[in-house]
């Protein structure tokens, strides 16, 4: 048998290179390093700093987003104020209600209003008119989008093992997505050819059919794409691009080698013949993980959120380890105390989002409304200060003015008494 005959041969035998072997021997150590159980293999994390502050960018926009998604979801679009400020702690508002209108001004706007017809008026939130044509713009580019929102739920259905995924999973990710947040009843029914809810409560969202220009993944539509403009043949893979001073073991970079040397499995194929711990498997999971954070407007996705999907996409319970196994594909960021996994290529070494999908100029005016209302914010408190400082330098200034005629008075009556201790002094001489 071949174990006998090779009773001391390892995966990665410790002083020879792998190419100095004899090509017999070569061929064996690559079909071990093959075999070699996925889960074993171990990549040291490291923090980067600049797709950290990727993440660290859109804080005022989570949190604004956040807020306005409340008031919006309220009867009438209107909100107690008061209200708001019970609801801190759930919407992650690091300060309090009234703070957040006044530092961001151009998205709620405040008035009086009565809670019941007999109590007294209590200051009340509603959207403002900028916040109001905001919303007008995003219906227009919604529907402009529609046919992407289309293809992300069919291709999110697709990956699936049985073309099914319960809708309350679908909805806890629409987000990320940029799905419409009412897309189960305004988008879904105008496709009875492609969708279907099903299950006795509509709990399930179906795909009734396969659309075939739907089935290619990122990797293999730039493939294609480079084709097109360079006339070579590339097959599908995966596009690597480690750290600068990143270092992988030499056991590591050998299997990592011969794994992108294997076929590229789309992760529209039928997985079910793999073995769980084959590294064809490993291949098919990344290439599914790399495919939804393609198909996510930032690129990147909350590690819980994608472990949401582990039973329809056939993970194991330890599958967010391969986005540390493959650090050339992806980057697990730990900032705001979650982990977010994002996608190397779609940003560059600044941590700028290159890769851009089409929905993300929604995000993006809301962004530049947000900000022109932080902009007037800072300016008023810019123009309080300096206000202020005039105030102070005025103080001083009658303060100084105030001292100096204080002393010059003094001044004048200690000469009058110097003048009038003279005359005394005279008049007694005199006498």
């Amino acid at each position: 048998m071949l174990s006998q005959s090779l009773p001391r041969l390892s995966a990665s035998p410790p002083h020879v290179s792998s190419e100095t072997l004899n090509p017999r021997i070569y061929a064996v150590c690559k079909l071990l390093r093959r075999t070699m159980g996925v889960s074993s293999l171990k990549v040291a994390w490291r923090k980067e700093p600049n797709l950290d502050a990727a993440i660290e960018r859109d804080k005022h926009f989570r949190f604004c987003s956040r807020v306005v998604r409340e008031v919006l979801n309220e009867p009438g679009h209107r909100i107690p104020l008061r209200y708001l400020d019970k609801r801190r702690h759930r919407l992650r508002l690091p300060f309090r209600a009234k703070t957040f209108i006044s530092r961001f001004p151009n998205l709620l706007e405040l008035y009086a209003d009565r809670i019941k017809p007999i109590s007294a008026p209590v200051p009340f939130l509603r959207p403002s008119p900028r916040l109001l044509s905001f919303l007008s713009q995003k219906s227009s580019l919604s529907s402009l989008l529609e046919p992407l929102a289309l293809s992300k739920i069919c291709k999110l259905l697709m990956i699936s093992r049985h073309r099914t995924l319960p809708t309350q999973k679908l909805l806890a990710v629409k987000r990320d997505f940029a799905l419409p947040d009412d897309f189960l009843v305004s988008l879904v029914p105008r496709y009875p050819h492609l969708l279907r809810l099903a299950g006795p409560d509509g709990d399930r969202l179906e795909l009734l059919s396969w659309p075939e220009e739907y089935a290619k993944s990122a990797i293999e539509l730039r493939a294609e794409s480079e084709f097109r403009s360079t006339g070579i043949n590339l097959r599908p893979n995966f596009s690597i691009r480690l750290p600068r001073g990143f270092y992988l073991r030499r056991e590591m970079r050998e299997w990592t080698r011969d794994w992108l040397e294997m076929r590229y499995i789309s992760p529209y194929q039928d997985a079910s013949s793999l073995h769980p711990a084959s590294p064809e498997m490993e291949k098919r999971n990344v290439a599914v993980l790399h495919e939804l954070l393609s198909l996510s407007v930032m690129r990147r996705m909350a590690v819980p959120s994608v472990g949401k999907f582990s039973d329809e996409y056939s993970f194991s319970n330890e599958f967010s380890n391969a986005f540390l196994r493959h650090p050339g594909i992806f980057y697990v960021s730990l900032k705001g105390g979650i982990k977010t996994a994002m996608l190397r290529a779609a940003y560059d070494e600044d941590g700028e989002l290159v890769d851009r999908d089409p929905f993300l100029e929604i995000k993006d005016k809301f962004v530049e409304m947000m900000e022109e209302g932080r902009v007037e914010y800072l300016e008023r408190i810019k123009a309080r200060r300096e206000t202020l400082q005039k105030d102070l330098e005025l103080m001083a200034m009658k303060s100084a003015e105030l001292c100096v005629g204080e002393c010059q008075i003094g001044a004048g009556e200690d000469d009058r008494r110097q003048s009038d201790l003279g005359l005394v002094d005279g008049r007694v001489k005199q006498v």
